[in-house]
């Protein structure tokens, strides 16, 4: 088998995360039953999902010359991530603060740190993304540093995926040179201010040609330009206990997936397993699943819609 070469340029934090029964209100205190830090930012949660699904993966961005800092880029590395373009640079690294409740729900506070810094391409960077058969984008780096990753993988013919999260208005710019967007149902709405996904799909693909919008629970939908209509794929029932990196379990797969040469739909049904392993589990880049892993879920999943 060829594995997937992806880059992605984005976003490092340590999470910081609280286990409780119910999240606090505003002005409220809640005790919670556990605290875990753990490795993650939307960036790094998409490098090491694409990794353990098989893909060759290299990381392009910025962590602080602090504790956490050393332990991301070892996170990274144990996954078999390149990590050279992946800079240190002085001050903290991002961290995420993370409310998880006992239904899986999660509220979440970035404070980006070195993040902050990836405000452009260094040199090797456009190397790395055009050795790509894709590159992976998020917006929890600064949108001057996405931009510049979007380009030059434009340049190059590199397929660019982009999640838009946290979600903000795109820059036209931004979207003339995505090829495939991946919302959740929220962040679609947010961009298109349609809540119907079906609606907001297609109102999506006058920008981009292509919209993956994972619906939680629900799977996910796709559409694209040219084609009959928006395809629904499911996701397999499981208990949710974490849903921090779901997405970007998904994201991660799906790329390796589609690397790989799979149709559509059979790349959606492998990565909703990959996300649902991931819920299962607690924490982010520590909930990710290994391919084998993977191929196991999407097997018991096929057998029972046989």
């Amino acid at each position: 088998m060829t594995r997937t070469t992806i880059a992605v340029l984005g976003s490092t934090n340590m999470d910081l995360v609280a286990y409780v029964a119910k999240a606090p209100r505003r002005g409220e205190t809640v005790t919670g039953r556990e605290f875990r830090t753990v490795p993650g930012g939307k960036g790094a949660n998409q490098a090491v999902a694409a990794a353990r699904a098989g893909g060759t993966v290299a990381m392009i961005g910025a962590v602080g010359a602090d504790e956490f800092g050393v332990r991301l880029r070892a996170t990274l590395a144990a996954s078999g991530v390149d990590t050279d373009g992946l800079r240190t640079v002085e001050g903290a690294s991002g961290t995420a603060h993370i409310v998880v409740d006992d239904e899986g729900g999660n509220s979440i506070v970035v404070v980006p740190g070195a993040n902050g810094t990836v405000t452009g391409l260094e040199p090797g960077d456009e190397d790395r993304i055009a050795a790509a058969e894709a590159l992976l984008l998020q917006l929890e780096v600064p949108m001057s540093g996405v931009l510049a990753g979007a380009r030059a993988a434009h340049a190059h013919g590199v397929r660019t995926v982009l999640t838009p999260a946290p979600a903000q208005p795109l820059p036209a710019e931004l979207l003339a040179v995505t090829d495939l967007l991946v919302p959740n149902e929220h962040e679609a709405a947010a961009l298109t201010g349609l809540t119907e996904p079906h609606e907001a799909a297609e109102a999506l693909l006058r920008q981009v040609p292509e919209v993956v919008i994972t619906l939680g629970a629900a799977g996910s939908l796709y559409a694209a330009r040219g084609a009959a209509g928006p395809v629904t794929v499911p996701a397999p029932r499981v208990r949710a206990v974490d849903t921090t990196a779901a997405g970007d379990t998904f994201v991660g797969a799906l790329t390796v997936a589609l690397g790989e040469g799979r149709p559509m739909p059979e790349a959606l049904a492998w990565a909703s397993a990959a996300a649902a392993l991931s819920v299962q589990r607690p924490g982010a880049s520590a909930s990710m699943p290994a391919r084998n892993e993977i191929d196991a879920q999407a097997g018991a999943q096929s057998e029972g819609t046989a």
